[in-house]
């Protein structure tokens, strides 16, 4: 417990608030009857709270974003992979109680338990703290993405910078191939966007499509900063 509030930074009044948003569904099923409840209820509450948070934070720092656009950066910033690159820098895997199966295979690198057990820790830390503590957590943990420009590591970057360059009139974008290494089973494709000719970005994928989301969001940040 101290270990893993230490990582939180925060100290909990209530313990059983905290050993159950560390509890999966799995481990309770499996002791029944001791009082241990899973993190599912908490997730649900958590998933509210991150939402508010990030929304917030995103009216209140991006004046100039447009609504469509404010709710694909949340979305980014709130999404499975989001979660995930937060729980795994927390190295939360090893404290999470699964039950003897999830954990034979691999529950404690899974995705979808990794972040459904940070979205539980935030309820827990506001049904325990209150919003400012459970806000503190956000900001240091996800809304700092908003500053290093993370958040385009998610979501559809080709959407996004499509948006961007239509803000000016006559711009045009096109990707294009570089090349292509790798036995047939497990080939790495390497694709470079270009505007209006130019190159502004590339970036490699294990298919066409994913390199050209790699080369978009590649010129997002660039074109972003």
């Amino acid at each position: 417990m101290e270990a893993i509030e230490r990582k939180l930074n925060y100290t909990f009044r209530d313990k059983l608030l905290l050993a159950n948003a560390l509890t999966h569904s799995s481990y309770a099923n499996e002791n029944r009857g001791h009082s241990c409840e899973s993190n599912e209820r908490l997730e649900f509450l958590g998933d509210s709270v991150l939402g508010f948070v990030v929304a917030d934070a995103l009216y209140r720092r991006e004046s100039e974003l447009p609504e469509g656009r404010m709710t694909r950066v949340r979305a980014q910033l709130v999404c499975e992979d989001s979660l995930r690159r937060v729980a795994t820098e927390l190295g939360l895997g090893s404290y999470i109680r699964l039950g003897r199966g999830e954990e034979h295979t691999g529950g404690r690198n899974r995705a979808s338990i990794l972040a459904d057990a940070v979205e539980a820790l935030i309820a827990a830390m506001f049904l325990d703290g209150g919003l400012e503590v459970a806000r503190a957590f956000i900001e240091r943990n996800i809304l700092s993405a908003l500053d290093k420009g993370d958040w385009l590591a998610f979501g559809d970057g080709k959407t996004e910078l499509q948006e961007l360059v239509q803000r000016k009139s006559g711009q045009t974008l096109s990707y294009e191939l570089v090349s292509e290494s790798g036995p047939d089973h497990n080939k790495t494709f390497r694709m470079r966007v270009l505007l209006n000719g130019e190159p502004i970005g590339s970036g490699e994928g294990r298919t066409k499509k994913e390199a050209e989301q790699s080369a978009a969001r590649a010129a997002l940040k660039e074109l972003l900063k």
